[in-house]
C-alpha cells in the first residue's frame, strides 16, 4: 500500500547498529540528543520496535526507559511517543485521556473520529490487553449523554455502508425541527461509512440550503458539538481535519504541545504529506515554517524531521 507519510522505512536498516549508536549517544557524561532524534525520526515505527529488541539483547536494558532517563521536557515526550507501537500509542493516549484527572475530551474526539474501522478494532484489542478493561466500558464510565453514545458507537466500529437515503432524516432532525433530535444525528453520523456520509452531506446541503456543520453549530453545544464536527470533518477529509488541528495547537496562547506531538507522531507514517499540502493551501504558509516560529531547540528539530521538509 502506498503511504502518504513523511517517515518511510530506512533503506539500509540495521537494528543492531542503530542500537549501538543510541547506546553510545546516551553513555558517559552528557547525552547526544542530536544523534538520538536524527536516528529515531528517520526510522519507521516497525524499525524502532526492532531497535528496541536489539538494544535489549545487546545491553540487557529497556531502550524506552533509558531514553526517558537521558532526555527531558518536550523532546522526551516526543521521543517516548515515537517508541510506542503505533496502535498501542493510540490505546495509551485514550487510556491517559480517560483515567487522568478529568477527561481529556479532545483526545477521545480526535482518535475516535479520525481512525479507520480496522485501526479502531486493533486499538480496542490493544487497550484490553494492556489495561485489562474494555475501551467502550471505560468511555461509558467517564462520559455521559448523547456525547457518550456517539463515542461508544465510534469505539464499537458499527460503521455500516447503507444505501438508505438518510439525508431527509437528518434534515428533519436538524433545521426543520425546533430542538434537535440528537439521536438521529448520532445514528447517522456514527453508523455510516465516510464515503456514504459524503453523499449524505451533499444531499443535505441541497435540501437544507446550508452545510451540515452549520446545522450542528446551531443545534448542538459542548463536547457533542465538537465530536459531531470532528466526525463530519474526518468523513470529508482526514488530512484536512489534522491540518486544522495542528494549526489550532500552535495558534493558541501558548502551544498545545501534547496535541502537536500526538498528531505529528501518529500521522508521520500515514498522511503527513497530504496534511502539509492542505496546510500550505489553507493557511498560506508551510507547516515547517509554523513549527519554526512556534517551537525551539532539539524539540523543534525532531518535529521538523517528522514534518519531512519545507513546502
Amino acid at each position: 500500500m502506498a503511504t502518504r507519510g513523511s517517515v518511510k522505512p530506512f533503506v539500509n536498516f540495521n537494528a543492531k547498529h542503530d542500537a549501538e549508536v543510541l547506546r553510545k549517544a546516551m553513555k558517559g557524561i552528557g547525552t547526544d540528543e542530536d544523534v538520538i532524534l536524527m536516528l529515531l525520526a528517520a526510522r519507521s515505527n516497525a524499525q524502532r520496535q526492532e531497535i528496541k529488541a536489539a538494544y535489549k539483547k545487546a545491553f540487557g536494558k529497556d531502550l524506552g526507559k533509558d531514553l526517558r532517563s537521558e532526555l527531558g521536557g518536550k523532546l522526551e515526550d516526543l521521543i517516548v511517543a515515537l517508541m510506542y507501537p503505533s496502535i498501542l500509542y493510540d490505546a495509551h493516549e485514550l487510556h491517559k485521556a480517560i483515567k487522568g484527572v478529568g477527561t481529556e475530551d479532545e483526545v477521545l474526539i480526535e482518535i475516535l473520529a479520525s481512525r479507520t474501522c480496522d485501526e479502531i478494532k486493533d486499538i480496542a484489542k490493544a487497550y484490553k490487553k494492556e489495561y485489562g478493561s474494555k475501551l467502550e466500558k471505560d468511555i461509558m464510565g467517564d462520559t455521559s449523554g448523547h456525547y457518550q453514545r456517539l463515542l461508544v458507537i465510534l469505539a464499537q466500529v458499527k460503521k455500516c455502508v447503507c444505501s438508505l437515503i438518510v439525508f431527509q432524516e437528518l434534515f428533519a432532525a436538524g433545521e426543520e425541527k425546533f430542538g434537535t433530535d440528537e439521536d438521529k444525528f448520532i445514528n447517522i453520523l456514527g453508523n455510516r461509512s465516510a464515503e456514504h456520509l459524503r453523499k449524505v452531506f451533499d444531499a443535505y446541503k441541497k435540501i437544507a440550503g446550508c452545510d451540515i456543520e452549520e446545522s450542528i453549530k446551531d443545534e448542538c453545544t459542548g463536547n457533542l458539538e465538537a465530536l459531531l464536527l470532528a466526525v463530519v470533518k474526518c468523513a470529508k477529509s482526514v488530512p484536512a481535519y489534522f491540518a486544522e488541528s495542528i494549526r489550532e495547537s500552535m495558534r493558541r496562547a501558548g502551544t498545545d504541545d501534547e496535541s502537536l506531538i500526538r498528531i505529528m507522531v501518529s500521522r508521520s507514517e500515514r498522511d503527513m504529506l497530504d496534511i502539509r499540502a492542505i496546510y500550505k493551501k489553507k493557511f498560506g504558509e508551510s507547516l515547517y515554517s509554523t513549527i519554526q516560529e512556534d517551537t525551539e531547540g532539539d524539540y523543534q528539530k525532531a518535529l521538523h524531521y517528522l514534518c519531512g521538509g519545507n513546502d
